[in-house]
């Protein structure tokens, strides 16, 4: 089992959004970094966990619990032209661009960036690193247990 922080900005999709969700259950797309895709694709399985981090909004934290809940497959937004993530150079044939679905297990309290910072424990927390901009990042299974008892 490997442990992901996935970033989502709020007014895109939330927490509460995916809770509401059939199944709590949606589609992580939009992706277009090809780093953050690589580990979609290549490294993600079902039933790994996954933090569920606020992203570009007032303040930025993890807000919950969420489990990878199906494995990558072709993001459908690279071929609709009318797309924010439109991709003219993606084929149905050869996509390159691809999602999984997240399942969301619970709410949390809000932790947020700047508390993160504070824990010397998450020192070396891949999110915490100057210059890091991924929305997908892998997390430590030590990192994972600490965060655990902070929600």
């Amino acid at each position: 089992m490997k442990y992901w922080l996935m970033k989502s900005e709020p007014d895109e999709c939330s927490i509460d959004d995916v809770l509401s969700a059939p199944g709590r259950i949606t589609p992580w797309s939009g992706v277009r970094n090809y780093q953050a895709r690589n580990f979609m694709r290549d490294q993600m399985k079902v039933g790994d966990g996954v933090l569920f981090y606020h992203s570009s909004c007032e303040q930025p934290g993890i807000a919950g619990i969420a489990e990878v809940a199906s494995a990558p497959y072709p993001d459908k937004s690279q071929f609709d032209r009318r797309s924010p993530y439109y991709d003219a150079s993606s084929s149905k044939d050869n996509p390159r661009w691809v999602n999984v679905d997240v399942r969301a297990l619970r709410k949390t309290r809000l932790v947020s960036l700047s508390e993160l910072r504070k824990h010397k424990a998450l020192g070396g927390m891949r999110l915490l690193k100057p210059g890091n901009r991924l929305s997908i990042t892998p997390v430590t299974e030590s990192e994972w247990k600490y965060i655990a008892r902070l929600v």
